[in-house]
């Protein structure tokens, strides 16, 4: 991931330091376990242990001549170890290896991405709460429909959002599996529980079987769940650019003192941090479809998958976590605008009431054929005139002769809508 985009915290689980780093202690995990089990002296192991190190270009010349990254790897620790290096990888096979190192680095990613989704939901859940009564208009196919409230809306949000934990969660479970099972997978080398003390060590737990690699549902499963909550971050950041836009303007990003919209007019402000969530979640879309490939490997193992996820791992990763921390700052920041919320809610003179007229018509005796034939004529005239609905309906005797103006107070009543607000915050959690 190009650093624009790439968080210190996250961007340090990807360096080659990190996954040298991993590798060696799961090298060293193997020898102790092999130790308890009488293969490797303790004498060479406390060696091992003190000795292990490598250095990140050495390692790059000897692969440039090997054409190999595990055995450059390997090549550099024996030259800190000494003779004592006979003992490290045996039995191993360089997917041991590789894949149980990338479970401890997709972990500690992920491990990241559920403490941002975590205070995205933390930051989501004030705006809940400060805008819980605030009336908006709400819109199906992009036009006015019924009263909702910013608040609810939030609401919305905030559920969404424990979605997306729940599914980092599960994906977290579903690739924190390591194996030690050497080649193709038999342990004909490797006793069993080498796997076992190195997995536990690492957190992990050992497959329960495996070919010479992890299967790759694992890590489809794993950047399937990263591209559902982009495309959730994406959701939002397409809902708050509409209503941002110039004939809605009922919420705005946050816009700097000195920051600029365009180097042409210098009225714009722009949003340009939803535009990039957007932008961002398409990546990680084309990157799940990566990892479907990735699932059909020959036989026992091929590294058909290898060159996809050295690419669409951290990439996918990086990308969400910046996201994340994206739509966190928005959220915190937005600039909300009750007052045009209410001027956008009242710009169609009580259309937004129709619903209400035409159950009342119906409980008044009218067959619902009749009341909605009623009710849109009298729609059509105020969208096209701009005459107050309601009184259009007053000025109707058919429908005047079975009700009563109180009856329309009732109906025309704003908080109607709103009754079930508590009910549906205690719902989410909020």
């Amino acid at each position: 991931m190009i650093p624009r985009y790439t968080g210190k915290e996250i961007g340090t689980i990807w360096t080659d330091e990190n996954k040298f780093r991993t590798w060696l202690r799961i090298e060293i995990l193997a020898c102790e376990a092999m130790n308890k089990l009488g293969m490797v002296p303790t004498a060479d192991l406390k060696r091992i242990q003190t000795r292990s190190n490598f250095n990140v270009k050495r390692i790059d010349r000897i692969e440039a001549k090997v054409n190999h990254d595990v055995i450059a790897f390997l090549t550099n620790v024996a030259e800190y170890v000494g003779p004592s290096a006979r003992y490290i990888h045996r039995g191993l096979t360089s997917s041991d290896i590789l894949d149980t190192s990338l479970a401890v680095q997709m972990v500690q990613a992920i491990d990241i991405l559920i403490r941002d989704v975590k205070a995205v939901r933390a930051a989501v859940a004030v705006k809940a709460r400060k805008y819980k009564f605030t009336p908006m208009m709400g819109r199906s196919h992009g036009v006015h429909a019924e009263p909702i409230t910013f608040g609810l809306k939030m609401a919305l949000m905030h559920d969404e959002f424990g979605r997306a934990l729940a599914r980092l969660q599960a994906a977290r479970q579903t690739i924190a599996v390591g194996q030690l099972s050497g080649a193709v997978g038999t342990h004909a080398h490797l006793d069993p529980f080498v796997e076992k003390y190195v997995c536990r060590k690492l957190g992990l737990k050992p497959a329960a079987i495996s070919t010479q690699i992890l299967q790759r549902d694992r890590h489809a499963h794993y950047i399937t769940a990263l591209a559902l909550v982009g495309a959730s971050v994406d959701r939002w950041a397409t809902e708050f650019r509409h209503l941002q836009r110039t004939e809605v303007h009922e919420m705005e990003e946050f816009f700097g003192s000195e920051q600029k919209g365009s180097s042409a007019m210098p009225h714009k402000k722009n949003p340009i941090t939803g535009e990039k969530l957007s932008g961002l979640s398409r990546l990680l879309r084309g990157n799940m479809v990566a990892a479907m490939e990735n699932v059909a490997l020959w036989h026992e193992r091929d590294i058909s998958h290898s060159s996809v996820e050295r690419i669409i791992v951290p990439d996918s990763t990086i990308a969400l976590d910046h996201m994340l921390r994206q739509l966190d700052r928005l959220v915190t920041n937005m600039k909300v605008y009750p007052k045009r919320m209410m001027q956008n809610l009242n710009m169609t003179h009580g259309l937004v009431h129709s619903q209400q007229v035409l159950l009342m018509l119906t409980d008044k005796g009218f067959s619902r054929e009749t009341a909605y034939r009623m009710v849109q004529r009298h729609a059509m005239e105020s969208w096209e005139t701009g005459t107050e609905f309601r009184k259009l309906i007053e000025a109707d005797p058919e429908i005047m002769h079975k009700i009563k103006p109180k009856d329309l107070n009732r109906v025309f009543d704003l908080n109607v809508h709103f009754k079930d607000v508590n009910r549906t915050f205690k719902a989410v959690g909020l």
